[in-house]
């Protein structure tokens, strides 16, 4: 299937897969995604024109707000960061500044574009390699030598070059020229800092930093990759399409925007950072230009998904200029009993088939009933109507709690089958759940 070419039907039922219920998200995300590639088949001066509608998802924690974003960049291929917006701050105050994420999503971007070139030239990146081995095992002839000696040696040299691909020399030890990987970076400094120390690093590497080593072929392989991938890949290229996509196809997934809102008349007075990462945050959403060590990127085209739970704050609390640039505004519903039964049992890598296949490398066949399923889902539920509300995550908890001996005392059960049964989760989880002084302790 074509990533780019998917409609929004193809989007949400892929979502289906991993996401149950939230039907009302899927759709806008899915529409918002297919808005973006409508967009790439406009002209130029219409292109420009046209900027994505940013989306405010509202919801508990643990209902899949993070996991459709992150789901849905991942089946396009988009290039995507997720960032919570407590960790900024107000110029002025300790902490990350906002444009920070915008330069975080160019690095993803630029890694993304990395990767696709690395798999295309795979087979280039493993000739050079095997190519460097073998000449290190057969020295190539002087040029003096007869045409007879030179076919004599190309023969041997595509023989032998065989049997390294094939593994068949790899305990040889040879003595090998290996680059220096000189890598200074990081990623929060300034970006006038950071082209200096990428000046550095050029003048550095153009001084052949090499050292002498010995090791076996199969090492060799690995060590020479470094190397293989920098000859074979043109960075430049990589660089100008990393910073293209972040540009026009980038997503950033902006989490507890709730917690930089200001509720009441008087909050700003109570805390000054909260308002103040919101102005800063304005121009970002707005559309700004930013300054990245891979060079200038425009924001104008990033679609921006803020997510918050807005427990002890509303969206309108946020100041009207940003709750302007999120016009699409989608409610999460809250898990019921019976979704999460399904998360359990019809999402793909579901918890309990995650817990099934790592017990399998102990030789442990488990296995749940389906009444088992059905109180784990009931209590799971009990336990956040009683207590604090974290949605799908509280099954990590309870099915954590119901296996932990078995997954203590492992070396007994190895090579038998193991049956969860409805009583066996009322044995470990009945009382923890009524009992709701516990149950904020331990579950």
């Amino acid at each position: 299937m074509d990533k780019e070419n998917m409609t929004p039907r193809q989007i949400v039922a892929y979502l289906d897969d991993y996401i149950i219920g939230q039907q009302e998200a899927k759709k806008c995300v899915a529409v918002a995604l297919r808005n973006r590639y409508r967009r790439m088949k406009l002209e130029k001066e219409v292109q420009e024109e046209i900027t994505p509608k940013n989306i405010l998802m509202i919801g508990s924690t643990g209902v899949g707000k993070t996991e459709i974003a992150r789901r849905m960049a991942k089946i396009m291929g988009l290039p995507f960061v997720k960032v919570e917006a407590s960790k900024y701050t107000e110029v002025g105050f300790v902490g990350r500044d906002v444009e920070s994420m915008v330069r975080d999503l160019v690095l993803a971007s630029v890694n993304l574009v990395e990767k696709e070139y690395k798999e295309e030239q795979q087979e280039a990146i493993q000739e050079y390699i095997l190519n460097k081995i073998t000449r290190k095992i057969l020295p190539p002839l002087p040029h003096s030598v007869s045409e007879q000696k030179k076919a004599e040696y190309e023969q041997s040299f595509a023989k032998m070059k065989q049997k390294v691909r094939d593994g068949e020399m790899d305990s040889l030890v040879i003595e090998i020229e290996v680059s220096k990987n000189i890598s200074l970076n990081d990623e929060n400094m300034p970006p006038e800092m950071l082209k200096v120390q990428e000046s550095i690093i050029k003048v550095l590497s153009a001084q052949e930093q090499t050292q002498k080593r010995e090791m076996s072929v199969k090492e060799a392989k690995e060590v020479l990759l470094y190397e293989a991938t920098k000859e074979c890949l043109d960075y430049d290229l990589i660089k100008q399409e990393g910073l293209r996509r972040a540009e026009q196809k980038g997503v950033i997934f902006i989490d507890e925007i709730d917690k930089i809102a200001v509720g009441g008349k008087d909050g700003s007075r109570q805390d000054p950072s909260k308002e103040g990462v919101q102005r800063d945050l304005l121009p970002i959403v707005e559309g700004s230009v930013v300054n990245t060590k891979y060079g200038q990127i425009r924001t104008d085209y990033i679609l921006f998904i803020a997510a918050g739970a807005f427990h002890f704050s509303k969206p309108s609390d946020l100041i009207p200029e940003l709750q302007g640039r999120f016009p699409l505004r989608v409610e999460l519903e809250n898990l019921t009993q019976e979704s999460l039964c399904k998360i359990l049992t019809q999402v793909k890598s579901s918890i309990i088939r995650q817990y099934q296949l790592l017990l399998q490398t102990e030789d442990i066949t488990l296995e749940f009933e389906d009444e088992a399923i059905k109180e784990l889902a009931r209590l799971s539920f009990n336990a956040n109507e009683k207590t604090e509300d974290i949605g799908a995550r509280r099954l990590h908890t309870t099915i954590e709690r119901v296996l932990e001996d078995i997954s203590f005392e492992c070396e007994e059960y190895i090579g038998k089958e193991v049956v969860i049964t409805a009583e066996m989760v009322r044995q470990k989880l009945g009382e923890l759940v009524e009992n709701v002084d516990l149950a904020r302790y331990i579950l």
